[in-house]
């Protein structure tokens, strides 16, 4: 074999550089200029039928229409959400393996030791979707009928109440915590894995009340299997205009309101983020999303909050509150 000359042997090296920058390329995702072009995960790490699901199947639908490609909800749940967020925290930065999370992203490095990524250093915020406010539900069979009787009542007997929540770290749990500080008692606390079998067994009497969102709540207190008895913002809001605040009730102290918010892992392309951001604000303007939210006391955020940089302000502030807050109950 005749050897090959300087020319022919660099043209060959530079052909085999060409061809391992392609496989490279090909080895770690989609080429960012020609993304989506395949179905999109988003994970929820809650159970279906919960409330942070049923925010994501609204605006999966029109995100998918203005992407071309198919939003697929997978839930993965367990540990108050930690699961599922890990498991997007190590997926392909590609954009292809969306997170739909609400306030426990803020919360769980306050509440668990061995947490195995860091809300904000593993991931990137996508946009915020909405802020839903909480309701305090009871079993049809619970004694009170009004907010200060369920005071009265969860003070006078704490030993024997039970309240269910979704798992520490879920929004049902923190709102029941804040809840029993504002009371100045403890119950039995009855964990799930996530608010769909929580509300199921509180609809079945098993549980005697939960604190949970609007989203999970409404259709149950309107067709009268829960006894509602108070909603946790200023104000009442529009879908449950006969429901009383807490403050109302006596109790201003008990105020609290869960955000999502859609996150990525961090390495993914900034031009990925861009395309899934700009989908997101064209389905929190659709107009059945708008509906849908409103039939549930909640509403999409305005335009400059689904945004990856008010997302990542908002996560910082709350990270940091309540890890003081959380901090403080545990005696940290």
């Amino acid at each position: 074999m005749t050897p090959a000359g300087p020319r022919k042997t660099a043209a060959y090296i530079g052909a085999l550089a060409g061809l391992g920058l392609i496989l490279a390329a090909c080895s770690s995702g989609a080429d960012p200029a020609a993304y989506p072009e395949d179905d999109i995960d988003i994970i929820v790490p809650f159970s279906a039928g919960g409330p942070t699901d049923t925010v994501t199947r609204m605006i999966a639908e029109p995100m998918s229409q203005e992407l071309g490609v198919q939003l697929v909800v997978q839930n993965v749940d367990g540990a108050g959400g930690t699961v599922g967020a890990g498991q997007a925290a190590t997926a392909e930065p590609d954009g292809y393996t969306v997170l739909m999370h609400h306030i426990g992203m803020s919360t769980a490095p306050a509440l668990y030791d061995d947490l195995a990524y860091d809300p904000i250093a593993d991931f990137k915020p996508v946009g915020l979707v909405t802020e839903v406010p909480m309701t305090i539900v009871g079993s049809s069979d619970f004694e009170p009928t009004t907010f200060e009787e369920f005071v009265s009542h969860v003070q006078e007997n704490a030993d024997t109440v039970t309240m269910a929540h979704a798992g520490e770290g879920s929004a049902s749990n923190l709102c029941g915590l804040l809840l029993m500080d504002a009371l100045g008692v403890e119950v039995t606390a009855v964990p799930y894995d996530g608010t769909g079998p929580a509300m199921a067994e509180l609809v079945g009497g098993q549980v005697d009340f939960m604190c949970d969102q609007t989203t999970n709540t409404t259709g149950q207190i309107e067709a009268g299997e829960v006894k509602a008895y108070a909603v946790t913002t200023p104000e009442r809001i529009e879908a449950l205009p006969d429901l009383p605040t807490t403050a109302e009730g006596g109790q201003p102290g008990i105020e609290v309101s869960v955000w999502h918010g859609l996150y990525v892992p961090a390495e993914t392309p900034d031009e990925v983020v861009t395309e899934l951001t700009d989908a997101l604000q064209v389905a929190l303007a659709d107009q059945t999303v708008v509906d849908q939210m409103a039939d549930l006391g909640t509403a999409p955020v305005a335009a400059d909050q689904a945004t990856p940089e008010a997302h990542a302000t908002l996560l910082q502030e709350q990270t940091e509150t309540w890890g003081d807050i959380i901090g403080a109950g545990q005696g940290g």
